[in-house]
């Protein structure tokens, strides 16, 4: 397999995404965020779709929608109902610009494809580079960030008291969160990028319970997930998306029962 060299630059890709989307989701669950990683890949969409209507990178248009949009989603109203009412709103514009940039470009169909279900196997050299060093972009954020913003996200009214700038916080962990849905849409696609992003740290939550240990089995899932899925494309010749929303799903729903069962012993 690794004969070819499509298949390593997609497993050295493919590892990087899992590592940031790992410790992203960590972050992503504790601050109830899933709804809105959910709507920053539909929001990505639009903005891969207007990078190729006007002639820059996908992963450059999806960049900046998805950073613009994080900001000002994530500022919206505290009110939960009144922020999901306003967030399904502007998913669903979303959705619909994608779509009119779409036809509104000369490209073929097959671009949507490669948007919305990602297109790990035919990336270039290039865009391995691309992907990796925003990938180190994020995770060096969370390094330096680490401290005060598992504070900020585990302890969010502590985290006040004790004086730090929230406001900063939130804005830098929106930030990340908006450039790893652009590099996990990379492998997953925008349609369910937020799988990576979700369900290895909300299955992290179930099995352990402090934040270093959330953010390795966090960090594992997600590799595991990833590798399992390129192996299995490359056998069968099927959708590296299914294999890896597929063993995300099982893994979750693996660990809510071993909860459940803990509950029940």
């Amino acid at each position: 397999m690794f004969e070819y060299e499509f298949m390593r630059q997609a497993f050295i890709a493919s590892t990087f995404i899992a590592i940031t989307a790992g410790i992203v989701g960590v972050f992503v669950v504790s601050r109830n965020m899933s709804f809105l990683s959910h709507t920053l890949s539909e929001i990505g969409f639009a903005g891969a779709s207007f990078g190729i209507l006007v002639g820059i990178s996908p992963l450059a248009g999806m960049i900046l929608f998805t950073i613009v949009s994080s900001i000002a989603v994530g500022s919206l109203s505290s009110e939960s109902s009144r922020r999901e009412a306003s967030i399904s709103a502007i998913s669903s514009l979303f959705i619909g610009l994608g779509i009119l940039f779409l036809s509104l470009s000369s490209e073929s169909s097959s671009y949507a494809t490669n948007i919305l279900f990602g297109s790990i196997v035919g990336i270039s050299a290039k865009e391995v580079q691309q992907l990796v060093i925003l990938a180190v972009v994020v995770i060096a954020v969370f390094i330096i960030f680490y401290k005060p913003l598992s504070f900020d996200s585990f302890d969010h009214i502590g985290a006040r008291a004790a004086g730090l700038k929230t406001r900063l916080l939130s804005i830098a962990f929106l930030v990340t969160l908006a450039l790893s849905v652009s590099i996990g849409a990379q492998i997953v696609g925008s349609l369910l990028v937020f799988v990576l992003l979700t369900l290895p740290g909300a299955t992290a939550k179930y099995l352990v319970h402090t934040i270093p240990k959330l953010l390795m089995v966090s960090v594992g899932l997600s590799l595991v997930g990833v590798w399992l899925g390129l192996y299995l494309a490359f056998v069968t010749n099927w959708p590296v998306t299914f294999f890896i929303s597929s063993f995300e799903v099982l893994a979750y729903f693996c660990g809510l029962t071993y909860k459940n069962w803990k509950l029940n012993h």
